[in-house]
């Protein structure tokens, strides 16, 4: 039998459930990151999958402070001469 929420609209969004451990596992190895930050993700953001997910990337990303000392430093490889 096909998924019964395929193309229905109404599929919950995904939740992590960090008292879980394979659902940890799953989702460490899924984002790629550790189980402990799964686990700090999910305390600071909640356990909606998606919230999690962007969470992480943010907190690898380069921040804008970031961005804006390496221009003034003189040290962004796209600025021009």
């Amino acid at each position: 039998m096909a998924d019964d929420t395929a193309g229905t609209g109404n599929q919950q969004p995904q939740q992590i459930d960090i008292s879980s451990d394979q659902d940890l596992k799953e989702w460490a190895r899924k984002l790629n990151v550790s189980e402990n930050q799964i686990k700090e993700a999910v305390e600071a953001v909640g356990a909606r999958a998606a919230d999690v997910e962007d969470h992480l990337k943010g907190s690898r990303a380069t921040t804008n402070s970031e961005r804006v000392h390496d221009v003034l430093a003189g040290d962004n490889p796209q600025q021009g001469s």
